[in-house]
């Protein structure tokens, strides 16, 4: 049986990212779920090391790789336009929803088991979501500072409101990483080899 499954997941590179904004360099889909797995799984071992959670970071950086996989079908919807309208929202989800069904129908019947908490989430995997859902946020808000060291100052707002979004967070992983973790993405190369 063929199968376009990872076919079609390795189309993640072609999907560009923050269409609205003028980038100083462009950013795929492939790379904002790898950035956001490699978050996900921190936040999970901040979680399991330092406050006793019982999560398996594995699966929170498993489950953020996965976790735009429908945007290969239907391309990066812009936030403002996604969250302009509470009913542009609402359809917005149902296609991404329809997308995701799409690419879990195209696995062979033998891998599905693999995959369908990737592609159904579990209510029992929820902190797991919200792992996924704050590294998102923490990957957009690097790629903001990243721009504003490069001199582009097109993502000051989006950075002032991910920084709102972030502190609201009702996850102290979340502040742990900011705290921690964050100040070394504003600092050159050089500055951070020093430390």
């Amino acid at each position: 049986m063929d199968s376009a499954f990872f076919s079609m997941i390795f189309r993640m590179k072609y999907i560009t990212r923050w269409g609205l904004m003028r980038s100083s360099y462009p950013e795929t889909l492939s790379e904002h779920s790898m950035d956001t797995a490699v978050l996900a799984h921190a936040l999970a071992c901040i979680g399991a090391s330092r406050l006793d959670k019982p999560v398996d970071p594995m699966k929170a950086a498993v489950f953020a790789l996965f976790h735009d996989a429908g945007e290969i079908i239907t391309g990066d919807m812009p936030t403002p336009i996604k969250y302009h309208d509470p009913q542009i929202t609402e359809a917005y989800k149902r296609i991404e929803a329809e997308a995701n069904r799409t690419l879990f129908s195209m696995l062979p019947d033998d891998l599905k088991p693999y995959y369908e908490p990737v592609f159904h989430p579990a209510k029992e995997d929820e902190a797991y979501w919200q792992y996924v859902k704050a590294a998102d946020k923490l990957s957009a808000l690097i790629k903001c500072i990243e721009e504003e060291k490069s001199g582009n100052s097109e993502f000051k707002d989006a950075k002032a409101q991910l920084l709102s979004m972030l502190s609201s967070f009702d996850l102290p992983e979340v502040q742990v990483f900011m705290q921690e973790f964050l100040p070394a993405f504003s600092k050159t190369l050089d500055e951070q080899s020093r430390e």
